[in-house]
């Protein structure tokens, strides 16, 4: 009985050292992947606190002190002509705010319709969805284009926001999610207790996808947040303040009259505060989702 129990032990210590072993080189490849992952934003930081000719100079990876410097330069009279902070934030998030919301509501909306109903065209819907996903943007924007100057739509907010109701990847996502943790029978409990099919999405299917709709959320509003080409496209000629602020960077980066990098990376170092807001905002949503998901009954 003694030699069984010395056996098993040794394969039981050989189990714990593979694990220990495996778990070892997963830590380490995570902080390799985490430090190639952060790494152009923190010589994005350090660059800007640095000047012009530190930056011309090479990569440093030690903070300067020429922050508030280039802060002065950034809200200076230099910068107004292509670049209003503080227009450039409120255009962007008013745009951005209001497609990553209808992005999400109407792609689960659309989802859970495919998902819960049975009707005829529900499989034939769901390709054409798929073959729309498989469209570049790039590809339809000259038409899309015409069509909002025929409309008489150039240069207002509206092009920008109202296409986002229809997102196909998104809505594939959502029903994947769906499939595998929304049963149908809830659905017809709330069937039977009365609930209408609207407030059968918004009170039940809604809470149970919160996990899906932080993840897409995310991905939606870092999107249109950095969108460069579409605004670009829509706000012909608008005036500096309607501009988005990709629109006033992009006008800073290809600037012939001013040099000061300092001041441009500050600038866009400023520009991705709202994404880490945001990220941070609707995380513990998707770590409450998998830890719920992890209990079982």
């Amino acid at each position: 009985m003694s030699k069984m129990d010395s056996v098993y032990g040794k394969a039981k210590d050989n189990y714990r050292a593979k694990i220990v072993f495996k778990s070892t080189v997963l830590v380490i490849w995570f902080i390799i992947l985490t430090i190639i992952c952060l790494f152009p934003i923190y010589i994005l930081l350090i660059n800007s606190t640095r000047d012009t000719h530190q930056i011309s100079n090479g990569i440093s990876f030690i903070p300067s002190s020429h922050l508030f410097d280039n802060y002065k330069s950034v809200t200076g009279n230099d910068f107004k002509l292509n670049y209003r902070a503080l227009y450039g934030y409120r255009n962007s998030l008013l745009i951005t705010c209001s497609a990553c919301f209808l992005t999400v509501f109407f792609s689960a909306l659309t989802a859970y319709g495919i998902h819960v109903y049975d009707f005829k065209l529900k499989e034939i819907s769901y390709t054409v969805i798929l073959l729309v996903m498989m469209v570049p943007m790039q590809v339809t924007s000259a038409g899309f284009l015409n069509f909002m100057a025929k409309l008489h739509r150039t240069g207002h907010y509206d092009p920008l926001i109202l296409p986002a109701i229809a997102a196909p990847a998104v809505v594939y996502f959502m029903r994947s999610y769906m499939k595998s943790s929304f049963p149908l029978d809830i659905v017809e409990a709330a069937r039977i207790d009365g609930c209408s099919e609207f407030r059968t999405f918004v009170s039940i299917a809604i809470p149970m996808m919160k996990p899906a709709i932080a993840v897409q959320a995310i991905f939606a509003f870092i999107a249109t947040w950095n969108n460069f080409y579409t605004p670009n496209m829509i706000l012909i000629g608008v005036d500096t303040k309607k501009k988005t602020l990709p629109m006033m960077i992009n006008a800073l980066q290809s600037s012939d009259v001013l040099n000061d990098y300092g001041a441009v990376y500050l600038a866009i170092a400023m520009s991705i505060v709202p994404i880490i807001i945001a990220y941070v905002a609707l995380s513990r949503f998707i770590i409450a989702g998998v830890a719920l998901g992890g209990v079982k009954e």
